[in-house]
């Protein structure tokens, strides 16, 4: 898909992801949407790189929990833009155990709720408003950002970062991939881009991941096949090859954590079997 004039909707381009996916992308010609809710620093950051593209960029605060403000954001890309191309679902809110502590404090009253509302909730309702526009406006492509805490739930050294209404919700995008590759074609493909420890998402650059203690910063990077965690740019990368590059896939999920998945598991030695000659 050729991206040069191509209306893209990126939540989240106030963090570290986002922004690099709508940097890219701006790169490549794309006009920009830029949903803003929270995080006020990071947002004036935000506006400062994209004001001199202010003809090409929409920055505009809507609560994407909200299907009322999701509407009137529609409305407003109608209006700006005429049409929607990609959408880049990338809205998540995880509560890390080693930062949040038990849901059963106090102060974590609605922590669940923010989970599943953020993760799960807020993607379904932007898909499902924006489909429409985008349906009408030729092809395009959807990528749903999540995490391999829906693989891990909350266990092995995972368990520290990832909570377990977090890992239920991420669990539940891949369901929805699916569902929306067979609602969105033969014009929209959704795909999945599911990641691992990111260092500004769960990795370094993270309060969760500063409160580590070395023994358990080791345990993370041990059980990563590639020692390491990954970068936003290389995230932003994988999202253009997945709206770009991939035209003949869709419904699909690429997994981007390093090998964590794997790495639990070794590759034994050959056992020398039974079955030998006896003369041997």
């Amino acid at each position: 898909m050729l991206l040069e004039g191509k209306i893209a909707l990126i939540p989240g381009a106030s963090r570290a992801i986002g922004r690099a996916i709508a940097r890219k992308l701006a790169q490549k010609g794309a006009r920009l949407i830029l949903p803003t809710f929270d995080w006020p620093d990071s947002i004036l950051e935000m506006e400062e790189e994209f004001r001199d593209m202010q003809e090409n960029v929409l920055i505009l605060p809507c609560d994407l929990r909200d299907h009322i403000q999701i509407q009137g954001m529609i409305s407003k890309i109608q209006q700006r833009f005429g049409a929607l191309h990609i959408l880049i679902n990338n809205i998540e809110r995880g509560g890390m155990p080693i930062v949040h502590g038990s849901y059963d404090h106090p102060y974590n009253h609605d922590q669940w709720d923010l989970e599943i509302d953020t993760t799960l909730k807020a993607k379904w309702l932007l898909f499902h408003h924006c489909l429409s526009l985008m349906k009408r406006s030729g092809p395009g492509a959807v990528v749903n950002i999540s995490s391999i805490a829906a693989l891990t739930g909350r266990s092995g050294p995972a368990a520290l970062f990832f909570n377990d209404a977090y890992s239920a919700a991420n669990r539940a995008i891949s369901s929805f991939t699916e569902t929306w590759a067979r609602e969105g074609a033969p014009e929209i493909r959704v795909n999945e881009l599911m990641l691992g420890f990111i260092r500004h998402r769960h990795g370094e650059e993270t309060r969760g991941w500063s409160i580590l203690n070395d023994l358990q910063k080791q345990g993370i990077l041990h059980h990563t096949l590639l020692q390491r965690t990954g970068s936003a740019e290389e995230v932003a990368t994988a999202a253009l090859f997945l709206l770009r590059d991939a035209d003949f896939m869709t419904g699909s999920i690429l997994r981007m954590d390093g090998g964590f998945i794997l790495g639990g598991e070794e590759v034994l030695a050959m056992p020398e079997g039974i079955l030998a000659p006896k003369n041997e």
